[in-house]
């Protein structure tokens, strides 16, 4: 299936009905052509509702909200400012978005639930534990670690010099891996808080993906996808990265996979998308015609859903 929703595609997420494409034009949208108005102006990020029905976005209108194919609700707003990072738990029924330097939290079994965390610089990520518990805020100077529900507290800061722009816990909750701005990633083993360094990236690393169980941990920001192991007590300290679908001609924009599974998807900066599976390192084209960068990437169980800065999108069943 390829269609062209003619707005850039911010982000793609899976509810129990299959894709939804968060669209730069303030819309939400699914593979049928249902489409529903959501902010007025543009959809910054996005994730689906912890209920497994529809999608939460956050707008540069500073609304927070939550998209079905009946229409869009607010949940939150945050007059006059940006809510540009977003992250929900289906464990914990939590959604958590930052406005700037403050990071809400809402509980969608409790309306009346709500927490506040300040921060000293602008949050530019928000990742939550496999449990729903604990909350990652990249800012400036590392990873701020918060529990999510309790209102009166002082975060653990994980410290590493420079701004960290994009953050994920490992599935077994043992890591916190954050992307930095200058072109490399960073982690935290939570237990002692040792430091993980993994450089070498000849761009920013936009797209991080954990697969195999945590074993493995897939990357774009460069022109293969690059894979670091998890295994073992260290993570990837001591280890070699390898890169998968080396290609001279173009970089690694995004990557997906399934947490569960060892099925890589890839989407370039020249449109194309390729699938690799980490056991046999075969690639599969998926998406050869190329066009737009690719914007958005995302995999449930062996689907994976594609879009671009035009507005195309596609889904493949692998």
């Amino acid at each position: 299936m390829a269609l062209n929703l003619d707005a850039f595609v911010t982000d793609i997420v899976f509810d129990r009905g299959g894709a939804v494409f968060a669209l730069g034009d303030g819309t939400a949208a699914w593979p049928d052509g249902a489409r529903v108005a959501a902010h007025d102006g543009a959809i910054l990020c996005a994730a689906a509702h912890p209920s497994g029905e529809g999608v939460v976005t956050g707008g540069d209108d500073g609304r927070l909200a939550w998209s079905r194919r009946d229409g869009a609700v607010e949940l939150a707003s945050r007059s006059g400012r940006w809510i540009d990072a977003l992250a929900a738990s289906p464990a914990s029924g939590l959604i958590a978005f930052s406005a700037g330097r403050e990071v809400g939290v809402l509980d969608i079994k409790d309306g009346a639930f709500e927490r506040r965390f300040a921060h000293p610089a602008s949050v530019a990520a928000l990742a939550f534990d496999p449990k729903g518990r604990r909350l990652a805020a990249a800012t400036y100077g590392g990873a701020a670690l918060w529990y999510a529900r309790i209102a009166e507290q002082m975060p653990v800061m994980l410290r590493w010099a420079g701004s960290q722009i994009a953050a994920a816990f490992s599935p077994d909750g043992r890591f916190l891996i954050s992307s930095m701005q200058e072109g490399a990633l960073h982690g935290w083993r939570l237990t002692d808080a040792m430091d993980l360094r993994m450089g070498g990236y000849p761009a920013k690393v936009k797209s991080l993906a954990f697969l195999a169980k945590g074993a493995a941990l897939a990357t774009s920001g460069a022109r293969g996808v690059v894979v670091w192991p998890f295994s073992g007590a260290g993570g990837p300290m001591g280890k070699q990265a390898m890169e998968l679908g080396f290609d001279e001609a173009a970089m690694v924009t995004r990557v997906a996979g399934d947490p569960a599974g060892s099925v890589i998807g890839a989407g370039l900066d020249d449109g194309r998308v390729w699938a690799c599976d980490l056991d046999t390192q075969a690639i599969t084209p998926l998406k050869a015609e190329r066009g737009a960068p690719i914007s958005a990437l995302a995999m449930a169980g062996r689907n994976l859903a594609w879009g671009d800065e035009a507005g195309g999108v596609g889904v493949f069943a692998l």
